[in-house]
C-alpha cells in the first residue's frame, strides 16, 4: 500500500512536471511569436528608409506608406536570415552575452535613434518629392502627411511579419510531426495552396467587379446613332454587347461639322467600327463581324485604316483616336476589338496570351480583306496601340521587318517593358543613344518621341513605312521589368538619365522595383509629356506615320490645342485602371 502511495505520488509529481515544462514552452512560443529580431528590424528600417527616396513619379503618403511597409518586411526577413546565419559563429568567438537588461535599454536606444532619424529622414523626402514634382511640372506639397504615411505603411509590414511567423510555425508543426525535410516540403505545399486559393478568391471578386461595370455604359454615354459606327443606324451590331469602353468609342469622337468648324475644310463622319466581348463566341468571329463593319461602313475606300489594339479593359484613348480624324478630316476608320474587361496589369499578369491572340486575329482579318484591294485604291494601313494595347499589336508581328512589309505604318505610345519587339530594337540601338530616347540605325526605319520636336533632331531621311514610339523617361509602364529587382537599368545610369528624372534617384535591389510598380498606379495623374500620358505628342505621332492630312500649320494648332483640353480627364484615370 505505501509502495502503490509511493508510486502515485511520483506519478503525480512527474505529470506535474510534465504540465510545467508545456507551459513553459508554450510561454516561451508566446514570446517568440511577437519577440522582434534584432537583425530584420535593423536591415527592415533601413530598406524602409531608402524606400523613401525618389523614383520615377511623385508618390502620395498613403502609397508612399506601403512601399516602406513592403519594403521593412523584405528587409526584415533578410536581416532575420543573415542574423540566424551569423549567431553560431559570433557565439564561438566572444562568451559574452547580453543581459535582459541590457537588451531592453538597447531597444530604447534603437527606439529614440529611430524617431530623431525618422523625423530628419522625413523632411528630406518631402524635398525629394518636391524636386519629383517639380520635374514633372506639379506644385509641390507642404509638408508631411504622417497620419497617411502610417496608415499605409504599419498595416502592411505588421500582416508580412504575421503572415512571415506563421509560416515558421507551420513549418515547425510539420516538422515535429513528419521531421525536417518533409516539414519543408508540407509546410510549402499548405502554402501554395492557401495562397493558391486567396489568389482565385481575390481575382474572382476583381472579375466581377469589372464584368458589372463593363456591361452597362457610363452614364454620360450617348448611344451611338451614325451610320458609320457600330451599333449605329444600319449596323448589325447589338449595342448591349460592346461593353462600357466600346460604347464610350463609338458614342464619342468629332463629327464631320465638329471637325469642319475647327480644322476650317470640309470634313467626313469618321468611321468607327468596335466588336465588344460579347459580340461573338470567339475571337475570330469578332474578328469577321468587325470586319463586315469596315465593309458597310465603306472604310476600305478612306485615307487612313488603323487597326488598334486596345486595352486591357477594352479601352482606347480619346485624344489619340480623335487626334487622327481631325488631322485627317474624318477621312478616317479605326477599328478596334475588345478581350477582356479588366485593368491591363490583371489582364497581362493573368491572361498575358489574351491581348497578343486578339490583336493578331483581327489585324490578319483587316488585312486579308485590305490586300485584294488595288495598291493605288487602299488606305493607309496603320497598326496602333497604347500600353498593353502596344504590346498586343507589336507582338502581331515577328519582327521590325514584318511590321513594315505587312503596314504602312505604325505608332505605339507607352510600350510595355516586357515587349518582345520593343525590348529587341532598344537593345539594337545607336551606341551613345539614351535608352528613354534610343537612335536605331540613324532613325531611318524607327524614331522614339518623348517631346514634340524629337522626331526632327535626328540626322538622316526616315523612310515609310515609318514605325514610331511614344515613349517618355518617366513612364513606369515601359520601365518596369524583372532586372530591375537585381540589376540598374541604362536609363539609370549618369550618363543616360533624362533631364525629368531625380539626380537624386539610384537604384536599389529590389527597392526600386517597388517604387516603380507604385509608380504605374499614378501614370496618367501626372501633366502630359511626363509618366504615361502622351496626349501632347499624338498629334506629333500622327503626322510622322500618317501625314499632315494637307492641314496648315494653324490648323494644326487649333487641334493640338483642343486634343490639350483632354488632359484633364485624363487625370482622373490611371493607366493601371484601364
Amino acid at each position: 500500500m505505501i509502495a502503490n502511495m509511493s508510486t502515485g505520488a511520483a506519478g503525480s509529481a512527474g505529470s506535474a512536471g510534465t504540465a510545467a515544462t508545456k507551459r513553459v514552452a508554450r510561454d516561451r512560443a508566446v514570446r517568440d511569436w511577437w519577440r522582434l529580431d534584432p537583425g530584420g528590424v535593423v536591415l527592415g528600417f533601413v530598406l524602409a528608409a531608402l524606400s523613401l527616396t525618389p523614383s520615377l513619379l511623385p508618390r502620395p503618403a498613403l502609397l508612399q506608406g506601403v512601399i516602406a511597409g513592403l519594403s521593412f518586411a523584405v528587409g526584415y526577413a533578410v536581416g532575420a536570415l543573415l542574423l540566424a546565419i551569423a549567431r553560431p559563429l559570433l557565439r564561438r568567438m566572444t562568451t559574452w552575452r547580453p543581459t535582459s537588461a541590457t537588451v531592453r535599454w538597447a531597444w530604447i536606444g534603437f527606439g529614440i535613434v529611430a524617431l530623431g532619424l525618422g523625423a530628419w529622414y522625413g523632411l528630406l523626402a518631402v524635398g525629394w518629392q518636391n524636386e519629383v514634382r517639380s520635374l514633372v511640372e506639379m506644385p509641390p506639397v507642404d509638408g508631411i502627411a504622417i497620419a497617411a504615411f502610417f496608415v499605409g505603411a504599419v498595416p502592411v509590414a505588421v500582416l508580412c511579419l504575421l503572415i512571415g511567423r506563421g509560416i515558421r510555425g507551420l513549418y515547425r508543426a510539420t516538422a515535429r510531426l513528419i521531421g525536417p525535410v518533409l516539414g519543408v516540403a508540407g509546410s510549402a505545399l499548405i502554402v501554395g495552396v492557401g495562397g493558391f486559393v486567396l489568389v482565385a478568391v481575390l481575382m474572382g471578386a476583381i472579375d466581377a467587379i469589372y464584368a458589372e461595370r463593363n456591361a452597362a455604359p457610363a452614364h454620360w454615354v450617348s448611344e451611338p446613332t451614325s451610320e458609320f459606327h457600330s451599333a449605329g443606324e444600319d449596323s448589325p451590331m447589338d449595342g448591349q454587347t460592346l461593353g462600357r469602353h466600346g460604347t464610350a468609342f463609338l458614342g464619342g469622337g468629332p463629327s464631320a461639322d465638329d471637325i469642319a468648324e475647327l480644322t476650317g475644310t470640309s470634313a467626313l463622319e469618321p468611321i468607327r467600327v468596335y466588336a465588344g466581348l460579347h459580340t461573338g463566341d470567339s475571337a475570330e468571329e469578332r474578328a469577321e463581324l468587325a470586319v463586315a463593319e469596315l465593309v458597310r461602313t465603306g472604310a476600305f475606300n478612306r485615307s487612313v485604316l488603323v487597326v488598334a489594339t486596345a486595352t486591357g479593359s477594352g479601352w482606347l484613348e480619346p485624344q489619340t483616336t480623335d487626334a487622327l480624324e481631325y488631322l485627317h478630316g474624318g477621312d478616317t476608320a479605326i477599328v478596334s476589338m475588345q478581350y477582356a474587361y479588366t485593368p491591363s496589369w490583371v489582364s497581362f499578369v493573368f491572361d498575358p496570351d489574351a491581348p497578343v491572340d486578339a490583336a493578331r486575329v483581327l489585324f490578319d482579318a483587316v488585312h486579308a480583306e485590305w490586300a485584294t484591294l488595288p495598291a493605288a485604291d487602299r488606305p493607309q494601313l496603320i497598326s496602333y496601340g497604347l500600353s498593353l494595347g502596344a504590346h498586343g499589336s507589336q507582338s502581331t508581328f515577328t519582327d521590325l521587318e514584318d511590321l513594315r512589309t505587312r503596314t504602312d505604318g505604325a505608332l505605339f505610345a507607352g510600350s510595355p517593358n516586357g515587349t518582345p519587339l520593343w525590348r529587341e530594337l532598344q537593345a539594337a540601338r545607336d551606341e551613345g543613344s539614351p535608352a528613354w530616347q534610343p537612335v536605331l540605325e540613324g532613325g531611318a526605319e524607327v524614331r522614339w518621341l518623348s517631346h514634340a520636336g524629337d522626331f526632327g533632331a535626328v540626322d538622316g531621311p526616315w523612310a515609310a513605312p515609318r514605325v514610331a514610339y511614344l515613349q517618355h523617361a518617366t513612364d513606369p509602364v515601359t520601365w518596369l521589368g524583372p532586372e530591375l529587382l537585381w540589376a540598374e537599368p541604362d536609363w539609370l545610369k549618369p550618363e543616360q538619365r533624362a533631364d525629368d528624372v531625380s539626380p537624386a534617384m539610384r537604384w536599389i535591389p529590389v527597392v526600386t522595383a517597388l517604387q516603380v510598380v507604385v509608380d504605374m498606379l499614378m501614370g496618367e495623374t501626372v501633366p502630359a509629356s511626363h509618366g504615361h500620358n502622351y496626349g501632347d505628342v499624338v498629334l506629333d505621332g500622327w503626322g510622322a506615320v500618317t501625314g499632315d492630312g494637307g492641314l496648315d500649320a494653324a490648323a494644326i494648332d487649333r487641334i493640338r490645342a483642343i486634343i490639350a483640353e483632354y488632359a484633364a480627364v485624363q487625370t482622373v484615370g490611371s493607366s493601371v485602371g484601364q
